[in-house]
């Protein structure tokens, strides 16, 4: 299956605690939890390149399934993680204690990010 395409969020689950928990400020916490951001994933068999706009900010994020890569975190840090594809539709990797799973199923883009008993859900759309 492939990834590549334009999600835009529809909905998320505990943003605000799990925000708080990452240590990104109050304000910019307040600022993020009402902005649509649009993930758009380019999949070139078992590269990815991963752009996330949220307003103004930008984050991309380029792997190779399996490889090391450096991932940036919603904070902005960069930090080293191997991403791993489970079945056709499932990509998971762990780093600095979280535990972050995407799953796409039809249209729909699903990302959960574990932090100890801390889940943030992320559901996007295909647009």
């Amino acid at each position: 299956m492939s990834f590549n395409g334009k999600y835009e969020l529809q909905s998320q689950e505990n943003f605000e605690a799990f925000m708080k928990a990452l240590g990104l400020p109050d304000e910019q916490i307040q600022k993020g939890k009402d902005i649509k951001s649009v993930s758009e994933i380019v999949q070139n068999g078992k590269k990815f390149k991963i752009t996330v706009t949220t307003g103004s900010k930008v984050l991309t994020t380029e792997f190779t399934l399996g490889e090391e890569s450096e991932i940036q975190m919603l904070t902005g840090e960069k930090v080293k993680a191997i991403v791993q594809m489970e079945g056709d539709n499932k990509l998971v990797a762990t780093f600095k204690g979280i535990k972050s799973v995407t799953v796409l199923n039809g249209d729909t883009l699903t990302n959960t990010m574990t932090m100890g008993d801390l889940t943030y859900k992320r559901i996007s759309k295909r647009i």
